[in-house]
């Protein structure tokens, strides 16, 4: 029997295996003829719920201890937000494993545990990752009204071209503006300063409408030509094509998963000949996990993408490329 239960939880952790999002690590700590004791954790309490049913629905006389299995999300988890105007997370808590995304300037992010100065943490919209717990605050800043619009803006300690750099925010940095004067707007970002306006986006004027969401996407994205690729980056100081995408949305307002594969699986598909802000997909697979790379359309087959080929956003024709052409796997859009 114990044979049998212990497949049954390894075919169960296989249902939970994207650990971008799930977390499901479970073991026989002890067994006899009536009770099986279990160590490990799992995420949320729907997975221990699944496990136990899944368990009993085999073995109905079996009692099961989970006294020894930690449910990480938990209603009183500490909520931080990022310190530092960027911030990388990475697969393992360490800055040498591999970098899955990275963080701007006041994300919030869910703390589920802590690894000797880092944090395991879990994101607004689930993603899971390792994050420096020295780069982060339990200080949350007033709800942003703005939303940071250029590649990169410096904020200075005055309202002139000449004042004293205090930081640089990146694009994507949702922001509280105080105050104006003229061309400048005051804002808090760990201390106050001012900023360009031209630099923002008010969220209230943020497009509502599908058609002047999909003609603002392609009007952003051309400012960001020339931003180099970087794996798991979101800022001008490197961005992947996933990365690109999540980022064009949110600047019109709407959210979209961190990678190209989820990505790929959650949006509405679409067909040619594609609309402007459409997302193309490209991989060598059949399934959406097998999804490694995705474009925007700027109407029809041209696209732009952070592509590691070209090593930054560039503008290329699929039909024209041979690589994108023979990988490209479908269409689709969450501007629907």
């Amino acid at each position: 029997m114990i044979e049998t239960i212990q497949q049954l939880i390894i075919d169960l952790a296989q249902k939970r295996n994207d650990p971008r999002l799930a977390v499901f690590d479970i073991k026989v700590n002890s067994f006899t003829m009536d009770q099986i004791s279990l160590t490990g954790c799992v995420l949320e309490h729907d997975d221990l719920e699944f496990l136990t049913n899944s368990i009993s629905s085999r073995f109905n006389n079996l009692r099961i201890d989970t006294c020894g299995i930690e449910v990480l999300r938990q209603p009183d988890n500490p909520i931080m937000a990022v310190a530092t105007n960027l911030t990388s997370t990475h697969t393992s808590a360490s800055f040498l494993a591999e970098m899955s995304s990275q963080l701007v300037y006041g994300e919030k992010i869910e703390i589920l545990a802590e690894h000797a100065g880092w944090v395991f943490t879990r994101q607004t919209d689930g993603y899971l990752s390792y994050a420096y717990k020295p780069y982060l605050t339990d200080q949350i800043d007033p709800e942003p009204s703005h939303i940071v619009l250029a590649p990169l803006t410096e904020i200075r300690t005055r309202p002139e071209n000449n004042a004293p750099v205090l930081t640089r925010i990146y694009c994507g940095t949702m922001i509280k503006a105080l105050s104006t004067n003229q061309d400048w707007a005051e804002v808090i970002c760990g201390a106050k300063g001012w900023l360009p306006i031209s630099s923002l986006r008010a969220l209230d004027s943020i497009p509502d409408t599908i058609e002047a969401r999909r003609d603002q996407i392609i009007q952003d994205a051309h400012q960001m030509i020339g931003v180099p690729y970087l794996w798991g980056g979101v800022s001008a100081n490197g961005i992947d094509c996933s990365g690109f995408a999540r980022l064009l949305h949110n600047w019109v307002g709407v959210k979209i998963p961190r990678d190209a594969d989820m990505q790929a699986k959650l949006c509405k598909p679409s067909n040619p000949p594609f609309l402007p802000g459409d997302l193309l997909f490209f991989g060598k697979g059949e399934e959406n996990r097998d999804i490694t790379h995705v474009g925007i359309s700027l109407g029809g087959w041209d696209i732009i993408h952070s592509s590691r080929s070209r090593n930054g956003v560039y503008i290329d024709n699929v039909q024209g490329k041979e690589s994108l052409r023979t990988t490209f796997a479908h269409g689709g859009t969450f501007l629907s």
